[in-house]
């Protein structure tokens, strides 16, 4: 069978031409796409309560300003009644951290040392060069501060400080406040049928990002407060809110927040004895499984409706890319994105394979009819 040639009709050629600018447009302005991205999953999240005002019959502009004004209140009073002991603490931390690795590697080398009656200066020799713990804490907190640094980066090319994050909730609360209008003006841009079929997904995909923040957010305070509760009362009061507040932060990030939220627990465990750290491992195993088994599915399960696998990828990526903040916003969007996936893909698709089994049935199975009959 001969090869048939690949041809490129002109309608292609001039569509790839547009695209390629097209992206490098969007390269150039991936600071203000992410700030877009960002105000849009708040202003999904926001999105019910702005609803059930505006069913009341409170305008939709005066609906946005109260739920904007009064989370900012909830948010600036929780940090001004608790912001500086945890900030205390998590300082308190920073410092405790590298005595208790320290530790850590002594008591590892003592007891290895014990057990060799031999040669002890092999031994003390190879925890110098194999486990050096100025080398070992150098690494981590060298690690430590490239991410950070790469947060900070994006966040500030993102956000440009505190002027643009009130940028992020304005953008928000005017996609709130005149949704009907922005949707409908976007829409009209698009040929037909496209134009009503997007349309008709607005609010599905907005349901999908709101109800995946807003599951997260839930199970993150959930999470935060029993951490605070328990590691008070396994003797860590000193540290408990400051690690408390890790762990509800850590814990917005899918698969990979826990066990961040845990790190700083355990080497601030190590210090209080075998005990204490073997309660706090415990905790943590508790947390992770009441997370993952219940928490999750209750809560966030349901406004997912991606594999774990690719809601792992989407972490994995959103981290690569843009820090602690990929991490953060890119799930949601790859949440909305399922939903246009199969609504607009995999349905229609399933569709049109249900027509075509079922119509060589149909065509196979006839009636005999009378002028089909043989004629005696």
């Amino acid at each position: 069978m001969p090869e048939q040639p690949i041809t490129l009709s002109m309608k292609t050629v001039v569509l790839l031409v547009l695209v390629i600018p097209l992206l490098l447009l969007i390269w150039q302005l991936r600071s203000l796409v992410v700030l877009l991205m960002i105000s849009v999953v708040l202003a999904a999240s926001v999105s019910p309560l702005v609803n059930w005002a505006e069913q009341r019959r409170v305008p939709r502009w005066l609906a946005v300003v109260m739920i904007y004004l009064t989370v900012i209140g909830v948010l600036v009073g929780g940090g001004l009644l608790i912001g500086p002991t945890i900030f205390e603490q998590i300082e308190r931390l920073l410092r405790q951290i590298p005595v208790s690795l320290k530790s850590v590697f002594n008591a590892a080398e003592a007891w290895v040392v014990s057990l060799s009656d031999t040669r002890p200066e092999l031994v003390g020799q190879l925890f110098d060069e194999v486990l050096d713990v100025q080398a070992v804490t150098r690494w981590v907190i060298r690690s430590s501060q490239q991410l950070l640094i790469r947060s900070y980066g994006v966040t500030t090319g993102i956000l440009g400080g505190f002027f643009s994050v009130i940028l992020a909730l304005f953008l928000s609360g005017y996609m709130l406040a005149d949704s009907r209008t922005l949707i409908r003006n976007l829409a009209r841009l698009l040929p037909y049928p496209w134009d009503e079929r997007l349309t008709a997904q607005v609010r599905p995909v907005s349901t999908r990002i709101g109800g995946y923040i807003r599951g997260r957010l839930l199970v993150s305070a959930l999470l935060s407060v029993a951490t605070t509760v328990s590691l008070g009362a396994l003797g860590l009061s000193e540290f408990a809110l400051g690690l408390g507040a890790i762990a509800g932060v850590t814990n917005l990030i899918p698969f990979l927040g826990p066990f961040l939220g845990a790190i700083p627990a355990l080497v601030v465990a190590v210090s209080q004895g075998g005990w204490t750290f073997l309660w706090v491992i415990l905790l943590y195993v508790i947390i992770q499984n009441v997370e993952t088994y219940v928490l999750d599915p209750l809560l966030v399960g349901s406004s997912v409706g991606v594999h774990p696998l690719y809601q792992l990828l989407a972490v994995l990526g959103g981290t690569q890319v843009l820090g602690l903040i990929g991490a953060l916003i890119v799930p949601p969007w790859v949440a909305g994105g399922a939903v246009l996936l199969e609504t607009l893909y995999l349905q229609p698709k399933q569709r049109r394979e249900d027509r075509r089994r079922r119509k060589p049935a149909t065509e196979s199975i006839t009636e005999p009819t009378p002028e089909s009959l043989p004629v005696p």
